[in-house]
């Protein structure tokens, strides 16, 4: 909240009144928003009519509360309804902007979950299916961690196991990525759509992309695919979604709309015009019972490669770790000072995988001596798997094999998708 200078300048006036401030000519209208412990006493913040927020230098600034009186009218509700004629999807909240309101009197974010809730803020949702929903928990994203993961698998198992036509997982984006791998793994005979979706814009901004990403993925949820996905935006307009294979997709970029992308493939679809266009094969949908393998071999560690890197840090790792997954340079390399503590990993029964930085493209440890001086010392290529994906199969293969070539023959099968047979020169940056 306000402290010092601000605190004085907003004396008589609390967060949520509509104020006009003045400053060098110029006036901003709107109503007073709160601010983080860690800002400044030097600036204040108001939300424009317009739905933006500006923070406002309070220096040779003057401000003013103005009357307002919030409009009463009644705003009808719909009422939820059932439907046999409609497939039902249940919606599991997890955290993040994709499923939260803005609270005007004080600024703050919070969950909107119910189905009330979510059905007379997104109309379009109950056109499509019967919707349940389910808050499992609340978190930022990159508070996750596996635990998390083996409760969210869990309800996806039970609510499929119900009856119901699809799941979407509501969830933050930052480490979105990291639960779709891992969902990927842990639902065994999963035939039945699986959708993570997240939003890149929180719900009060008019360019918030919550809506349309929240109705694409219940569409997607009522398809006929049959494997976990995250449905996003695919562009920075509101025309259509992509659907990414849960194995094959990142963030690539920290706010755009579009920020998820497939990685060495092509989109399974997307979503247009309400309608669903397919561009590469996936499994179908059938009616068959989920169960939840959530074994997870905690102690991985996922190290990226840069020039200068202690030997001693990487030796810390085999040290205390299970499996280790790198991010090489380029073709899957690292420096030549820690093959000795990569040998002795080898030595110990530490699985070593090969992934590259570069994101695109796949390991081919053969080119160069440093590649094939890795594969002398068991390194386990990771063919064109992305390197948090590498580290989640990891833990899941550490859990069920201890044997080294046993993990190496299972590291190397294409469980989820993860792994494409070649990489096509078309998938790049698309």
């Amino acid at each position: 909240m306000y402290r010092g200078k601000a605190r004085e300048f907003l004396k008589g006036i609390s967060v949520g009144d509509r104020v006009r401030i003045t400053k060098e000519g110029r006036s901003y209208e709107g109503f007073l928003m709160p601010r983080s412990e860690l800002g400044d006493e030097k600036h204040v913040v108001i939300k424009l009519d317009n739905g933006y927020n500006i923070g406002i230098n309070i220096e040779n600034a003057t401000i003013e509360k103005i009357p307002y009186e919030r409009a009463r009218a009644k705003i009808e509700e719909r009422k939820v309804s059932f439907s046999k004629e409609k497939p039902t999807v249940t919606i599991l909240g997890t955290g993040g902007t994709i499923a939260s309101k803005i609270d005007y009197k004080t600024g703050a974010v919070h969950p909107s979950f119910s189905t009330e809730e979510l059905v007379n803020a997104i109309p379009e949702l109950e056109d499509i299916a019967n919707i349940r929903t389910n808050l499992l928990f609340n978190i930022l994203s990159e508070n996750m961690t596996p635990t998390h993961w083996k409760e969210i698998a869990k309800a996806i198992a039970k609510e499929l196991n119900s009856g119901v036509s699809g799941i979407v997982v509501a969830h933050g984006t930052d480490t979105l990525a990291y639960t779709s791998a891992a969902l990927s793994f842990m639902l065994k005979n999963l035939y039945k759509p699986v959708v993570l979706v997240g939003a890149q814009r929180s719900s009060d901004r008019p360019s918030s992309d919550a809506s349309m990403n929240l109705v694409s993925s219940v569409r997607v949820a009522c398809s006929d695919i049959g494997e976990v996905v995250v449905v996003m935006h695919g562009s920075t307009s509101d025309d259509y979604c992509l659907i990414h294979r849960g194995v094959k997709v990142r963030k690539m970029h920290s706010s755009r709309r579009d920020a998820f992308r497939s990685i060495n493939a092509k989109p399974i679809g997307e979503i247009r015009e309400n309608k669903i266009k397919v561009f590469q094969k996936y499994r179908k949908r059938k009616e068959e019972e989920v169960f939840v393998d959530d074994k997870l071999e905690e102690k991985v560690a996922l190290i990226k490669i840069y020039p200068g890197i202690d030997k001693e840090y990487f030796d810390y790792v085999v040290d205390n770790y299970k499996g280790i997954v790198i991010e090489g340079t380029g073709l899957g390399h690292v420096p030549t000072n820690l093959l000795p503590s990569i040998e002795r990993a080898y030595e110990e029964g530490i699985p070593v995988v090969m992934t590259t930085q570069t994101i695109y493209g796949r390991v081919n440890m053969n080119v160069y001596s440093t590649g094939r001086e890795l594969l002398a010392r068991g390194v386990i290529p990771g063919e064109d798997m992305l390197p948090e994906v590498a580290y989640v199969k990891l833990m899941h293969v550490l859990a069920h094999f201890s044997d080294l070539e046993e993990i190496r023959r299972e590291m190397l099968r294409n469980i989820a998708g993860e792994i494409t047979e070649r990489t096509e020169v078309n998938n790049f940056l698309i």
